[in-house]
C-alpha cells in the first residue's frame, strides 16, 4: 500500500500567544475599554502559561541524582489554546458526575436575535445580563416541558453553558443546554417522559421568555419599541435548535460531544492560517453556506474579536438547574431511577463518572512514557521544590531533608533507630542537575 504524498499540516502552537505578545500593549492603547483587570489578568496568565517565570514544580531523582524535571504552571483558562484540552477534560469530568443514570438527554441551542446582541455586548464587563439569560433559558424549557407533558407543572434538569462567540469570532451570545428528556411531576411525585419536542412551541416559548426578560432588565421606551418590532418580524418565534437525536449515552461519546459543542474557545490553532505581524488570516465554517470561509483582518481587529469573549472574573459559565442542581439531585434521584425502570429503560447505558486527569496521566497518554520516572536509573523522582512568582519558594525539599537528618542525629544520640541516611544530604549539593 502506497503512502499518501499529501503533507501533514503543521500548526504553529505559539502563534496565538505571539499575536498578543507582539501587540497587546498597542491594542490597549487604541482600545482603552479593554485596559482593565478583567482582561489584563487573563492575557498575562495566557502569555506566561507554561513558562518558568510563571512558577514551577521541580522533581529530582533521589536515587542517582542524574535526572531533574521542572513542570511549569499552566493558566488553565479556556482562553488559552494550550490549556483548552485540560479545560474541556475537567468540564466533562465535572458534568459526568451529575448525570442521572438511565436518563436520556437532549441538546438544545437558544439564540439571541442580532438586534439585541448590542445590549449584551455593552454589559460584557458585568455578570447580570448573561446570568439572567441563563436563568431565562431554563425557565423557558421548563415551561415548554410542562406544556407538552400533560399540560402540568414539571421540574426538568438542565445543564446550561453560555457562549458569546460565533463562528467568525463576532459577539453572538447564545445558550447550549443539555436537558433531561423528561421531568418530575411534583404533584404526582413521579417521572414523566418527554416523548417529543415540538419545535414551534420551543421557538415561541423562547421568544416570549427572552423578550420578557429583556424588558425587565431594560425598562425603557427604546427597547420596548425594538421588541414590538421583533414580535412583528418573527411571527413564528426565535431560532432554537433542537437536536434530532439524543445526546450520546456512553461516556466516550459524551466527552467528544461536550468538547465539540460546549467548551470550545473562540478559535483553535488549526484555524489560524497565517500571521505576518500586521494581519491575521483564519478560516471558519460559514453558518449559512456550510462552506469553509477564509478571512484576513488587521491584527487589532482579530484581537478584539478574541478578547471581547473574556467573561468577568468569577462568572460561572456552566450552571445546573432543576434536577441537575446539587440540592435537588439527591432528593429526586430514586424517583427518577424508578421512573426510567418503569418505562423499560435499562441503566446499562448510564453515564460513567470520568475522573480528572493530572499532568502525569495526560503526559503518559501523549508521549507513552511516565514523566516522573528517572531516565537513568528508572526510579520514581521525588518532589524537590515548588516556586511561585509571587510567594517565592513555597516548598524546599533540601530544608525537609535537613530537618530529617537533624532528627536522625537526635535519635542516634538517644539510642533511637535511624530512618534517614545523612549521606544523602552530603551528596545532594553535588548532584549534577541536568537542564
Amino acid at each position: 500500500m502506497e503512502k499518501s504524498s499529501t503533507p501533514i499540516p503543521r500548526y504553529d502552537k505559539e502563534v496565538f500567544r505571539c499575536i498578543f505578545l507582539d501587540h497587546w500593549g498597542g491594542f490597549k492603547a487604541k482600545h482603552p475599554a479593554y485596559d482593565n483587570s478583567q482582561y489584563e489578568e487573563i492575557i498575562q496568565k495566557m502569555l506566561g502559561c507554561g513558562k518558568e517565570e510563571g512558577g514551577y514544580v521541580e522533581y529530582i531523582c533521589m536515587n542517582c541524582g542524574r535526572d531533574r524535571r521542572r513542570i511549569c504552571f499552566t493558566c488553565k483558562s479556556s482562553f488559552c489554546l494550550s490549556c483548552v484540552k485540560v479545560y474541556v477534560d475537567d468540564f466533562v469530568a465535572q458534568v459526568s458526575k451529575v448525570l442521572h443514570p438511565g436518563v436520556t438527554y437532549r441538546h438544545i441551542i437558544l439564540t439571541v436575535p442580532e438586534q439585541l446582541r448590542i445590549y449584551f455586548y455593552q454589559d460584557r464587563d458585568k455578570k447580570g445580563l448573561l446570568s439572567a439569560l441563563m436563568r431565562c433559558g431554563y425557565e423557558c424549557l421548563e415551561d415548554m416541558a410542562g406544556h407538552v407533558i400533560k399540560r402540568d407543572a414539571v421540574k426538568i434538569g438542565a445543564i446550561i453553558v453560555v457562549q458569546t462567540h460565533g463562528r467568525s469570532g463576532q459577539y453572538n451570545p447564545h445558550l447550549h443546554v443539555i436537558m433531561t428528556n423528561g421531568g418530575i411531576n411534583e404533584k404526582l411525585g413521579k417521572w414523566e417522559e418527554l416523548k417529543f419536542i415540538p419545535f414551534e412551541i420551543v421557538h415561541k416559548k423562547w421568544q416570549y421568555h427572552l423578550f420578557k426578560m429583556m424588558r425587565e432588565e431594560f425598562p425603557c421606551a427604546e427597547l420596548n419599541d425594538l421588541i414590538d418590532e421583533l414580535w412583528r418580524k418573527y411571527p413564528k418565534g426565535l431560532v432554537a435548535n433542537v437536536g434530532k437525536g439524543e445526546v450520546p449515552e456512553r461516556c466516550r461519546g459524551l466527552a467528544k460531544y461536550l468538547a465539540k459543542y460546549l467548551a470550545s474557545p473562540p478559535i483553535s490553532v488549526r484555524r489560524i492560517i497565517r500571521y505576518d505581524g500586521k494581519e491575521v488570516t483564519y478560516w471558519y465554517k460559514d453558518h449559512e453556506s456550510k462552506a469553509k470561509k477564509v478571512e484576513t483582518v488587521g491584527v487589532y481587529t482579530f484581537m478584539g474579536r478574541m478578547v471581547q469573549h473574556i467573561l468577568p472574573k468569577g462568572f460561572q459559565r456552566v450552571r445546573y438547574y432543576g434536577l441537575q442542581a446539587t440540592k435537588t439531585y439527591s432528593k429526586w434521584r430514586d424517583v427518577i431511577s424508578e421512573g426510567v425502570r418503569r418505562i423499560g429503560r435499562l441503566a446499562k447505558g448510564a453515564y460513567q463518572i470520568l475522573s480528572n486527569k493530572g499532568y502525569r496521566e495526560r503526559y503518559k497518554e501523549v508521549s507513552g512514557r511516565d514523566p516522573l520516572i528517572c531516565g537513568h536509573c528508572g526510579e520514581e523522582m521525588c518532589l524537590f521544590r515548588i516556586w511561585h512568582p509571587k510567594y517565592g519558594v513555597i516548598y524546599d525539599g533540601l530544608e525537609d531533608i535537613t530537618e530529617r537528618c537533624d532528627l536522625e542525629d537526635e535519635n542516634d544520640g538517644r539510642g533511637g533507630s535511624s530512618v534517614w541516611s545523612p549521606a544523602r544530604l552530603l551528596q545532594l549539593p553535588l548532584f549534577p542537575l541536568q537542564a
